[in-house]
């Protein structure tokens, strides 16, 4: 396994980092007992990058990780756990917003240390900006958990380049966590290029979309309530059906290389960069076997050319979260997907 150092102040990590938030929620139904499994096939490929939140399933992501850490004697020691922090819900799964005060941000943790059954917790970031705290305040609380040692490093979420430069000034950030994909690349214009002035690097999550650019998705396949998937406007109606083309042509490059459309499209996002880490969201062995092989994908200028003109920059159709989760999004006031 590769591995990439998380910005100028942060940790290395594995090439390639896990996250685990399918495995309790948002696309339906899961099975606690293959995801501990394919956490353990992580470990056991050289992952070391295990990425959660603490609202994921209302904390039973976190103590899933717990489990399957407790599990294998060292596991702990070899993972790096990253938390984001800050959603507020109800009983019934509603989202209110979230909470970035500094007392909230100790509270947050001290819960999420015990779900974990660990110390301490390796990055730390918010999920959204909380409208109403300075991201100075935010930060500046973390900061005091890493001189109590509960945290060790500090990241970000989706935060555009002005609040990015502000956090920076308050103290050390590790890394920036942001979509980043063939279908999202809004970062690139400004984001990223601020990210890289400061010395911080990128974790990309959704470098499938959702699924959408794994090449196993198609017109035919359902989702039921609980997906967050059947809410999400890239894959509604005719949307749906323009980015399908999109993966088509995407699949057309892919076997002509002689690999899959998911390999395809998360080597894209390693070739952005050594300061990017993708985040493939495998909730079963299978697809974290195809997953890890993008690393053994290597992309020429006339590959990159080919996959730039299969899938354009901006031509993916729909926003990538519904208005509503769309308005929390701070990067958003940057980037223009």
């Amino acid at each position: 396994m590769r591995t990439r150092t998380l910005g100028t102040t942060g940790p290395a990590v594995s090439a390639i980092g896990l996250g685990c938030m399918g495995m309790s929620a948002v696309y339906g139904e899961a099975d606690d007992a293959e995801s501990i499994a394919t956490i353990h096939a992580a470990l056991d490929a050289g992952v070391t990058l295990l990425d959660t939140g603490d609202f994921y399933a209302m904390g039973l992501n976190e103590l899933l990780i717990r489990d399957a850490l407790g599990a294998r004697p060292g596991s702990r020691e070899q993972a790096l756990i990253s938390v984001k922090f800050g959603a507020l819900r109800d009983a019934d799964g509603a989202w209110h917003g979230y909470d970035g005060r500094p007392g909230a941000v100790k509270n947050f943790l001290a819960y999420s240390l015990n779900r974990l059954g660990t110390d301490h917790v390796d990055v730390y970031r918010i999920a959204r900006v909380d409208p109403a705290v300075p991201i100075e305040e935010t930060v500046g609380a973390i900061a005091e958990e890493v001189q109590a040692g509960r945290v060790r490093h500090i990241g970000l979420s989706e935060v555009g380049a002005e609040t990015l430069r502000r956090a920076a000034s308050t103290a050390p950030i590790s890394d920036l966590q942001i979509e980043y994909s063939l279908f999202s690349r809004g970062i690139e214009d400004e984001i990223l290029p601020t990210a890289r002035e400061l010395g911080i690097g990128i974790t990309a999550y959704g470098v499938l979309s959702r699924g959408l650019l794994s090449g196993h998705w198609s017109r035919e396949r359902s989702t039921g309530a609980d997906d967050f998937r059947s809410r999400s406007p890239r894959f509604s109606g005719e949307n749906l059906d323009r980015n399908l083309v999109l993966v088509e042509a995407l699949r057309a490059v892919a076997e002509g290389q002689g690999v899959t459309v998911a390999q395809a499209a998360i080597a894209w996002v390693l070739s952005r960069g050594e300061d990017i880490v993708p985040l493939i969201g495998a909730r079963r062995r299978d697809r974290l076997a195809e997953s890890l092989g993008a690393l053994d994908v290597t992309l020429s200028e006339e590959d990159l050319a080919a996959i730039g003109q299969a899938v354009p920059a901006g031509a993916v159709a729909g926003t990538r979260y519904d208005a509503g989760q769309m308005a929390h999004l701070d990067s958003e006031r940057s980037a223009s997907r």
